[in-house]
């Protein structure tokens, strides 16, 4: 397994999920750093969207963890940074496919939309799949360029 470092967030509805899904990535061995807010007084999600994508983007962090009741507002506010690749997977196999094809570097989950133990499982699944290599790599590379060289046009 390789040591990834994780950026983690919410917003008030993910807030409780997220300690739960801070615990589990620490018994799976990775480092987790909760980059807030640690109570439910409501929030605007953006903010924290930033602020893990800032931190994956900048390069202190592998990867990001961001958390809100449906996991959309913050794949939405996270893709706006330079770089950053957010996802919302809703199962095992979108989860694995975002990280083989896309390079997907910040997940972000609903915790009013899926169950605890599904959850889990895409995190798991999420964390531990590598980006494809080899002789498939080519055309998911390609196709990322193409991402990154319509970012630099703006």
């Amino acid at each position: 397994m390789i040591m990834l470092k994780i950026a983690i967030a919410s917003d008030h509805a993910g807030v409780d999920t997220k300690s739960q899904v801070i615990n589990f990535i620490s018994k799976l061995g990775y480092e987790c750093n909760d980059l807030g807010p640690n109570s439910p007084e409501s929030v605007d999600y953006p903010d924290y969207a930033f602020k893990v994508a800032e931190a994956v983007s900048s390069g202190k962090y592998q990867r990001g963890i961001l958390i809100c009741g449906t996991g959309l507002g913050m794949c939405i506010a996270a893709g706006k940074v330079k770089g950053i690749r957010a996802v919302t997977p809703y199962d095992e196999f979108t989860a694995e496919i975002s990280r083989k094809h896309n390079d997907a570097n910040v997940l972000c989950l609903g915790a009013r939309s899926l169950k605890t133990d599904k959850m889990m499982q895409i995190v798991k699944i999420w964390l531990g799949t590598e980006f494809e290599s080899g002789d498939n790599a080519s055309r998911h590379l390609k196709r990322l360029k193409k991402i990154s060289d319509y970012e630099s046009k703006k």
